[in-house]
Formats: structure tokens, sequence, C-alpha cells
């Protein structure tokens, strides 16, 4: 099986957490932690920062690692490492994403994440 290693980026600010929902591809309208592949060379930080740059247009700050999460989907093995983030500057430009919201801890539920995020939503609610 194929495997797919990724960072992600749980941006958070004023008590809320950034969720995008994808506009292509097989998990189409599914919501995610925005982030991405980790090319050849990268440290997982450079992965994010550079990520986050090209698919939002902001510039982050890394607070730590909240975990590690793995995940098989059908054709692939996806391990994703889950950062707690913060914007350091710019404004959020949706460049790859049809949607994104700010949600509540108590809004995590309200719409409908990729597999591999669920594991995610459950470690937040116990922070």
């Amino acid at each position: 099986m194929r495997v797919i290693e990724v960072v992600a980026a749980i941006l958070h600010r004023d008590g809320a957490y950034f969720a995008t929902q994808r506009g292509y591809g097989e998990f189409e309208s599914m919501w995610e932690f925005p982030g991405g592949k980790i090319e050849p060379g990268e440290s997982r930080e450079v992965a994010l920062k550079r990520e986050i740059q090209e698919e939002l247009g902001v510039d982050i700050a890394i607070e730590n690692l909240l975990c590690t999460t793995e995940y098989d989907y059908p054709s692939f093995h996806l391990t994703m490492h889950c950062y707690l983030c913060s914007i350091a500057s710019g404004e959020i430009e949706l460049r790859e994403h049809k949607s994104a919201r700010w949600l509540r801890p108590e809004e995590l539920g309200s719409v409908e994440w990729l597999p591999a995020d669920k594991d995610v939503i459950s470690r937040l609610n116990n922070l």
C-alpha cells in the first residue's frame, strides 16, 4: 500500500479552529485542516509553512505538535502530523479550497470531516 506523509495546521484564533472544505478530488466537499505533502529534503515545519502560504496566502507561527495520526484509506496509508498554529501575518485567501470556516469547539461536529481528521477533532475536544 502506498504511504503518504503530510502535515496539517490546526490554526486557532479566539477559541475557534480553522477548517477548510475540499474543492476537488475523491473527497470533494469534505472538511479538513489545511496542509499538504512534505517534499523531499523538507522538515515538517518548513513543509507546513510552505503549504499554508501556498493554500491560504498567510504566514504562520508553529506553536507545537498536537498529534500524529495514521489512517488507512482504500488506496493509501496516511500519516498526518498536526501542529497547533496561529497566523503570524497576512489575510486568509482561499486558493485551493471551496470554502472555509472558523469553528468553535462545540461546532466541530457540524461539518463532514475527512476520516483522518476525525481523530484530530477528538484530541481538540479533550484539550
